[in-house]
């Protein structure tokens, strides 16, 4: 369904990211991943090559599309992924996710901006020029509800809002050129850090890494996609329209702004 395409899939040590990477091989791209302890062999997968990078660092990320273009023609798809900001919930013995904002770190907010908006604006600004010049590509922005109602903290709503903003920026300016641009909600992921409050959570209506790399799978080989660019899209909701399902069989109910 993709072969011949290359994908780069920022932030894909675990999670959501290795999840996307893992589908988008499965559908015969070549698929690069970064991390910042990803290894040569990313995700137990000898179709998935691995970077090491951290998207802090300017340099790291240009190497990384050097790399890729030294071994092609250019970026196809590029998924930012990556992110900040969720580290060091718990400092000296308070959880601080949820405190307003005159009582959250600053780092929290550096983070989310430094290695997530910044770093989706820096590796898109990277992949455009590819795509432009070949008047074709994709680009999918990994973003959620927060950015359209209060979840967790300020910060975390002012960087997602940011990268649905970035979204619709960059597609009114890739359109000419063909070059289509998304964000992307998950819904509740089953990642390694979800399944380790398992016994707190409500799974039911949970999806699994791969049913979001299935949307981003679906988004990539549809010929109309560009219908969706500068829109943020559910990937629930795709997999009605596109007819996937996640790999129990089942598709997950689409969340809305009212009950997520």
């Amino acid at each position: 369904m993709l072969e011949g395409r290359v994908a780069l899939v920022t932030g894909a040590t675990q999670g959501v990211g290795r999840g996307i990477a893992s589908e988008l091989a499965r559908s015969g791209a070549r698929v690069f991943v970064t991390g910042r302890s990803i290894g040569e062999r990313a995700l137990d997968d000898s179709e998935i090559i691995g970077i090491r990078c951290d998207h802090r660092d300017d340099q790291q990320v240009a190497a990384v599309f050097d790399r890729v273009l030294s071994e092609g023609s250019g970026v196809d798809i590029l998924v930012n992924n990556v992110w900040g900001g969720y580290e060091n919930m718990v400092e000296h013995g308070v959880f601080t996710w949820s405190k307003p904002f005159w009582e959250q770190p600053i780092s929290r907010w550096d983070a989310m901006f430094a290695a997530g908006v910044r770093a989706h604006y820096f590796a898109s600004q990277h992949a455009a020029r590819t795509m432009v010049s070949r008047r074709r590509g994709l680009i999918v922005n990994i973003s959620f509800w927060a950015a359209q109602k209060h979840i967790g903290n300020v910060a975390y709503g002012a960087a997602k809002a940011a990268t649905d903003k970035l979204t619709a920026d960059m597609a009114h300016e890739l359109r000419p050129h063909g070059v289509t641009v998304v964000s992307l909600y998950p819904g509740l992921v089953r990642t390694e850090k979800v399944m380790q409050a398992a016994a707190w959570l409500d799974l039911s209506n949970s999806e699994s890494p791969a049913f979001i790399g299935r949307a981003v799978t679906a988004l990539a080989a549809d010929p109309g996609v560009m219908r969706h660019s500068g829109a943020v899209r559910v990937a629930a909701d795709l997999a009605i329209e596109y007819g996937f399902t996640d790999v129990d069989g089942k598709v997950p109910r689409p969340l809305t702004i009212t009950d997520v």
